[in-house]
């Protein structure tokens, strides 16, 4: 069963002295099963977060400690799971300086030169970045290889859609995914998150509340075409007018939470083929994204988590 305590004059040490890496006494604060967080690992996870997620700055520093605590654990807990399935935990050097580039694209980084030069200027180990792009793709490729007999694609149906209509419709959207801890209540659940959302805005809800992978970039998903989405949830977000979000849908994994940023209306198909097997490749990956946050949950479960 997960055990986490709050310490809050731990919390207040580190929030005290979060600007100051010199002034912060390299301690260990959490261990999740035998791999521990030190206070130092809770600088650096709070300096990464900043510099992908902007609106991170705003964040007040006891939620910011909160949200770097999770992050960590939740990557400390993936590392542990695959410790068990792979002798080491290292991804073939030109693929994941490919994913590494392609991650960092919108902060003009063009070769790992690039990368690393970036980062020290952050005065972040570049090393650790390349470390937490590895165990996502080793998580990826474990639940692919683990779950792609599950993955149900109906190639035909998705034909028929495209031909249906001269004209589709894109939705910017971003996410918020959800579970109830024991002893919670869904309408407690949602009145918190309404009014987070109302309080501090969707992203920054996001960032402390959403258990996705998207939630350290708030929820962002990007632009969805219709096609993509599963009849529930289209009904959903057509339904939903721009700026506002979506009731919780309940979906394998947890709840969903949508907010339609914009939307706007896409060309006819010239290559029926291609926009096919686009519309399969993002149907499996959403069908894995959720097989993966099933079983993260329930190795969660799992796992011990003690403050030390």
């Amino acid at each position: 069963m997960t055990k986490i305590k709050i310490n809050f004059f731990i919390i207040a040490y580190i929030v005290f002295f979060f600007t100051n890496l010199w002034a912060l006494e390299n301690k260990i604060l959490f261990k999740v099963d035998n791999k521990i967080i030190t206070s130092i690992d809770i600088y650096n996870e709070l300096k990464y977060l900043e510099i992908i997620n902007k609106e991170f700055k705003d964040t007040s520093q006891k939620k910011a400690f909160e949200i770097a605590k999770r992050s960590l654990i939740r990557e400390k807990i993936k590392e542990i799971e695959l410790s068990k399935v792979f002798k080491e935990l290292k991804v073939e050097s030109e693929f994941l300086d490919k994913m590494i580039i392609n991650y960092f694209k919108s902060f003009e980084i063009n070769n790992i030169s690039d990368f690393e030069i970036y980062f020290a200027s952050k005065e972040i180990n570049p090393d650790s970045i390349k470390k937490k792009i590895s165990l996502e793709i080793l998580w990826n490729q474990f639940i692919y290889s683990k779950f792609k007999e599950n993955i149900k694609i109906d190639k035909e149906l998705i034909r028929n859609d495209l031909l249906n209509k001269n004209k589709k419709k894109e939705f910017l959207l971003s996410e918020i995914l959800f579970n109830l801890d024991k002893n919670e209540k869904l309408n407690d659940k949602i009145i918190l998150l309404e009014r987070e959302i109302k309080n501090n805005g969707f992203s920054k809800t996001a960032l402390s509340y959403s258990n996705s992978d998207t939630a350290n970039k708030g929820g962002k998903l990007g632009w969805v075409n219709e096609t993509i989405l599963n009849t529930k949830i289209k009904e959903k977000v057509k339904k939903t007018k721009v700026g506002n979000f979506t009731k919780p849908i309940v979906i394998p994994g947890g709840f969903l939470i949508l907010k339609i940023e914009d939307v706007r209306e896409v060309e006819n198909i010239s290559d029926l083929n291609l926009e096919i097997n686009k519309v399969v490749k993002i149907k499996t990956n959403e069908q894995l994204n959720q097989f993966s946050n099933i079983y993260f949950n329930k190795v969660r479960k799992n796992t011990t988590i003690n403050e030390l």
